[in-house]
């Protein structure tokens, strides 16, 4: 018996023996390729902090194409997550309650914005609103021309942006319990109240986590932007559309926006982070 044991545990030494170096190995190779990615997204980060001075940063702050895109990168951004949460909001709610026909379709529609190049959807929205568009023909006869204006940012962003809320707020809403909605309709109440009472305050923080994820695809929207509504200065120039601009003649220009859009890109996944957190 003492025999026996003793070849078991010989032969769990000298397994270990063999597979430890292996481990080793395969430990300091992932170490090494995590190493290699996190260098790989820092090091072009950091270098636009390194590249400009505090001085040029603030100096560059005050030329009027960086308040100019920055005033209306914020405000084109705000308006169209407004509009992104007060449309996206029912329709994630019924396609997370409700199956009908056609579901599937609507799914697909509305996911299509994320893998479409950002300049085809600026050539689809063109062909749709422009003067000649499929609808802006008809708009052009009361005289509402939507493309180059600073309604077609708008509409550029809502139609990149959403389904980053729609897809968020979907998901919050399958994860509230079907108990708390079904105990408010048995007593007495409407499929309107459960939603404003039960079920959009239960599933809140996953949707105030897809609007600012919203808010931030917007915020960053350039190819769509610039096919449907121009690179105009103060009307239809956003701050991706600016920096593209500014590095033909002023660099400072350019990194600085660059860097607003970095440090706004790092408040969002923080504010998401502690969201969902704060929601789980």
């Amino acid at each position: 018996m003492d025999l026996t044991r003793f070849r078991q545990e010989s032969e769990v030494l000298r397994h270990g023996s063999r597979t430890r170096p292996g481990r080793v190995a395969l430990t300091l190779l992932i170490t090494a390729l995590l190493s290699l990615f996190l260098l790989f997204v820092t090091i072009p980060v950091v270098s636009l902090f390194l590249r400009i001075s505090p001085e040029a940063f603030f100096s560059s702050l005050a030329e009027p194409v960086v308040l100019d895109a920055l005033s209306l990168s914020l405000v084109t951004a705000t308006v169209s997550t407004v509009i992104v949460v007060l449309f996206g909001t029912p329709l994630a709610l019924v396609n997370a309650r409700h199956d009908y026909r056609g579901k599937v379709i609507v799914d697909t529609l509305t996911d299509l914005p994320i893998v479409l190049p950002p300049a085809v959807a600026g050539i689809a929205l063109l062909m749709a609103f422009g003067r000649r568009g499929v609808v802006g023909q008809y708009l052009d006869l009361f005289g509402i021309h939507i493309a180059f204006t600073t309604l077609a940012v708008v509409l550029a962003q809502v139609f990149v942006a959403s389904p980053f809320y729609i897809r968020q707020a979907k998901a919050s809403f399958e994860a509230v319990d079907r108990l708390y909605e079904d105990a408010a309709r048995t007593l007495g109440a409407s499929r309107w109240t459960v939603a404003l009472r039960i079920t959009i305050p239960l599933a809140w923080g996953g949707l105030i986590s897809g609007a600012i994820l919203s808010f931030a695809r917007a915020l960053g929207e350039f190819g769509a932007t610039i096919m449907f509504a121009g690179n105009f200065q103060g009307r239809t120039q956003t701050m991706p559309l600016a920096i593209y601009t500014t590095m033909q003649g002023d660099l400072d220009a350019a990194i600085s926006l660059a860097i607003i859009l970095v440090l706004i890109s790092f408040a969002v996944i923080a504010a998401v982070k502690v969201v969902t957190r704060r929601s789980a």
